[in-house]
């Protein structure tokens, strides 16, 4: 039986996020040997998963829902937005899942900032994770957010692992 934990990750654009889920999730798999699902979300609508002219795009492009399957992978192409739990369903057993983005998700989530954080953020996070380019003085972090080394992936693994909820 997997664990189904989740927890999400924000943050401005070019904090970071991407390149710290890719870490947790290398070391999740390679070392844990856990399995990991990651949803990452598009909030600008301008993500290609296929090339304009090939079988898969042309599917897509009727608005039909699409799958792509392949001896090494399966590939599902929505028209319609999905909730949480029907993502979840899509992925079936998993250990840890990893969401970029949705910050209005009920998810544990870790707030990820350089050179300084928009407060704004507080009301959305549970931990923050920031590297020496933030004058973590000049803030007042709630209580309750846990502060947390962007660059050593070993405690946001010991973070999430501890603190990640069952879906």
């Amino acid at each position: 039986m997997k664990k189904r934990l989740a927890v999400a990750f924000t943050g401005p654009s070019n904090s970071g996020k991407t390149t710290l889920i890719l870490k947790i999730a290398r070391k999740l798999i390679h070392e844990h040997k856990l399995e990991v699902a990651i949803i990452k979300h598009d909030p600008k609508d301008k993500a290609r998963f296929d090339v304009e002219g090939k079988d898969s795009y042309k599917f897509s492009d009727t608005g039909a829902e699409v799958i792509v399957t392949s001896p090494n992978r399966t590939t599902y192409f929505s028209q319609r937005k999905s909730e949480l739990e029907d993502m979840v369903r899509l992925f079936g057993e998993f250990d840890i899942l990893l969401v970029e983005g949705l910050k209005n998700l009920p998810l544990p989530r870790i707030s990820i900032f350089r050179n300084e954080i928009d407060v704004d953020y507080f009301a959305f996070m549970n931990a923050l994770a920031i590297d020496k380019s933030v004058d973590i003085s000049q803030y007042d972090v709630p209580k309750s957010v846990d502060i947390l080394d962007l660059n050593t992936t070993d405690e946001i693994i010991s973070w999430i692992l501890k603190n990640a909820k069952k879906v």
